[in-house]
C-alpha cells in the first residue's frame, strides 16, 4: 500500500470528517489518495482560514480538526492557528509536506525547519521519515491532541515518503478513563467550603466539556453557590440561572468585582492562567480551590491554597455529595450584586442612537438568536461588550478566544460552525480590522453554499488600541484607516450585502438575514464613544454596596 494511501486510512479510523486546507505540489500523493476517501477536502483561501476552521471544529466536538497546506510559506501560515489551538485548549492536527528527504529535488528552495518551528507552540511534532510508522505516529497524535490539556499537533509528509510503499498497521482507537481526584483533597475542600462565610464559584475555560456543564448546573441547584464564569467558560451553566452573577470580561474594577473582593473562598473550576486572570489573588486575601484535571500553574497573582486534580465532572459530583453543613453561608451581599450587575449591563440596550452603541447591538442579537444560536466572534473590544452584555443559554454559542486573541478567526470559524451545525442559526461578528484578515474566506462560504450572517462592525479604525490609547491618556494616533465598499466587496463573491440606515433598519435586515438563504454582510456603523466613559471611568468611580 501507498504510505499516503495508508496516512488517510489512518485518519479515516480515527474519524475525520473533513480536512481544510490548501494542498501543494509536495502534497499530491497526499491529494490523490484523499479523493477517494470518506473524507471531504474544504478548500480554503488561505492557510491560516483553513487551520482556524480545524481549531474550531476540535472545539465544538472534542475531536481534532485536520488541515493541511504545503512546506514553506504554506506550512508557516499555520503557526497562527496552531497556537490559537494549543492556548486555546483546542484539539487540531496539521499536516504539511516537504520536499524528499532521501535525495536533493532543488536544493534548499522554499525548505524550513517546521517540526523546529512547530515545537513551541504545539503539544506533539514530527517529521516521518519512514512509510511504516505512519500508523503509530498518526494514533499518538490523536490521542495527544486530545488528551487534557487538549491542543495542536503536527505531522510532516515528505513528498518522497507519502509515494513509497508502506506495510505498516491502523492502530485500534482506545479511550481511557480519567483518573479521579484524590479523596482526601475532596474531603479537605467540602470543609473549605463548609466553613466560609460567601464561597463563590468561578467557571473556566476547562470546565468547557458536557459531563461538566451537567455536574456543575447540578451542584449549583443542590448547594444555591452563585457563580460567575470567565469569557472561555460562557454557557457551561446557563447564564439565565439566578444565580449567575456575571462575566468577568475584565480582570479588575468591573462591578462584578465587588462580588468576587468579598467573596472568602472562590472555587475555581477549570482555571487556566492562559486567560487574562478574572482576578488578581493577594496574600491574607480570597482563599482558592483549584479545581481542574491538571495542577495549578502558579504565578503571581495566582497561588491556590488547595488543589483538586482529576475529572472535572467527577470531582464536582464527589464534591456535592461531601458538603452538608451550609449554615454558615450568607449570600444577601451577592443577591445585592446581582442586581446592580443586571442594571449596569442593561443602560443602555434600549438606545437607538445611529451609528449603533455596541450594547444595544448585543441586545438585538440576543433576542433575535435562538438558544442554540452560535455567535462567532474576532478580536476587538467588541469583544468585551459581549462577554460582559451577552447572556449563553447552551455552551459554546459564544465562541470567542481570551486566549491568543488573535485577530482574523471569527469568519473562519463561523463558516466552519455552520458547517458542521446545518440547522442552527450562525452570525459572524467582526471588526472591519479583523474582517479583512481573512475577508477572502467568503468565497468558501459562498463556495460551500452555506446559510450565514455575517456582521462587520465599521469605525474605520483598531477600535481596541483606540480604547487603549485614550485609557492610558494617549493622543490618537497611527490607529485610523479607510474601508472598501462592504456591500460592493461581499457581491463581488456572491454573497449579499447590507448597510443598515437605523437602528430599526438594522433589525429589521437582521431578521430578514437570519430567514433567508446565502451568504449575507452587514456593513453596520458603529458609535465606541462610550467606551473610555464605561469601561475605564465609570467603573473606577463605582462604590460596591456596603
Amino acid at each position: 500500500m501507498k504510505a499516503s494511501d495508508l496516512f488517510i486510512k489512518a485518519l479515516e479510523n480515527e474519524g475525520v470528517e473533513y480536512i481544510f486546507g490548501i494542498p501543494g505540489e509536495e502534497n499530491l500523493d497526499f491529494l490523490d489518495s484523499l479523493k477517494d476517501s470518506k473524507i471531504k477536502l474544504i478548500l480554503t483561501r488561505h492557510e491560516q482560514g483553513a487551520g482556524f476552521m480545524a481549531a474550531t471544529y476540535g472545539r465544538l466536538t472534542g475531536k481534532p480538526g485536520v488541515c493541511i497546506a504545503t512546506l514553506g510559506p504554506g506550512a508557516t501560515n499555520f503557526t497562527t492557528p496552531a497556537a490559537y489551538a494549543q492556548l486555546g485548549a483546542m484539539p487540531m492536527m496539521m499536516i504539511t509536506g516537504q520536499k524528499p528527504i532521501k535525495k536533493s529535488k532543488q536544493g534548499r528552495f522554499q525548505i524550513v525547519d517546521i517540526v523546529e518551528l512547530m515545537k513551541p507552540i504545539t503539544k506533539y511534532t514530527r517529521q516521518i521519515v519512514n512509510g511504516n510508522n505512519i500508523g503509530s505516529m498518526v494514533r499518538e497524535a490523536f490521542r495527544l491532541a486530545i488528551e487534557e490539556k487538549p491542543g495542536a499537533v503536527h505531522l510532516e509528509l515528505p513528498e518522497d515518503i507519502a509515494a513509497e510503499d508502506s506495510n505498516d498497521k491502523i492502530f485500534k482507537v482506545v479511550g481511557h478513563r480519567r483518573p479521579h481526584a484524590d479523596k482526601q483533597a475532596v474531603i479537605e475542600a467540602a470543609k473549605m467550603i463548609e466553613t466560609a462565610k460567601r464561597p463563590l464559584l468561578l467557571i473556566g475555560a476547562g470546565a468547557n466539556r458536557q459531563r461538566t456543564s451537567e455536574a456543575l448546573t447540578k451542584f449549583i441547584e443542590q448547594t444555591g453557590i452563585p457563580f460567575f464564569n470567565t469569557q472561555l467558560g460562557k454557557g457551561v451553566v446557563d447564564e439565565r440561572h439566578p444565580k449567575f452573577l456575571g462575566t468577568a470580561a475584565l480582570s479588575d474594577n468591573d462591578f462584578l468585582h465587588c462580588a468576587i473582593n468579598r467573596a472568602d473562598l472562590i472555587i475555581n473550576v477549570g482555571h487556566d492562567v492562559v486567560e487574562k486572570p478574572p482576578f488578581f489573588m493577594e496574600e491574607g486575601g480570597s482563599k482558592v480551590i483549584h479545581i481542574n484535571f491538571f495542577p495549578a500553574q502558579v504565578d503571581q497573582v495566582y497561588f491556590p491554597q488547595l488543589n483538586v486534580i482529576g475529572d472535572i465532572a467527577t470531582s464536582i459530583d464527589q464534591l456535592g455529595s461531601q458538603i452538608i453543613d451550609q449554615s454558615n453561608w450568607d449570600f444577601a451581599y451577592y443577591d445585592k450584586i446581582k442586581v446592580e450587575v443586571e442594571t449596569h449591563l442593561s443602560t443602555h440596550s434600549e438606545d437607538k442612537r445611529f451609528p449603533m452603541l455596541p450594547q444595544r447591538l448585543v441586545h438585538i442579537i440576543r433576542k433575535e438568536l435562538e438558544d442554540d444560536g452560535i455567535i462567532t466572534l474576532d478580536n476587538g473590544v467588541y469583544k468585551i461588550w459581549f462577554a460582559r452584555n451577552y447572556k449563553c443559554y447552551q455552551p459554546n454559542t459564544l465562541l470567542l478566544d481570551n486566549a491568543l486573541a488573535t485577530m482574523g478567526a471569527g469568519l473562519p470559524s463561523a463558516i466552519l460552525a455552520k458547517l458542521i451545525n446545518p440547522t442552527k442559526k450562525v452570525i459572524s461578528v467582526s471588526g472591519d480590522g479583523g474582517f479583512m484578515m481573512n475577508s477572502q474566506e467568503l468565497e468558501t462560504a459562498v463556495r460551500l453554499g452555506l446559510n450565514l450572517v455575517i456582521i462587520i462592525i465599521n469605525d474605520g479604525a483598531y477600535g481596541m488600541i483606540k480604547w487603549k490609547q485614550e485609557g492610558m491618556g494617549f493622543e490618537n494616533f497611527g490607529l485610523d484607516y479607510k474601508n472598501p465598499d462592504f456591500v460592493k466587496y461581499a457581491e463581488s463573491y456572491g454573497a449579499i450585502g447590507h448597510r443598515p440606515t437605523s437602528d430599526q433598519n438594522f433589525k429589521k435586515i437582521l431578521s430578514l438575514c437570519l430567514k433567508m438563504d446565502g451568504v449575507h454582510v452587514i456593513d453596520l456603523a458603529i458609535d465606541y464613544s462610550l467606551n473610555h466613559y464605561i469601561l475605564n471611568v465609570l467603573l473606577k468611580e463605582k462604590t460596591c454596596i456596603l
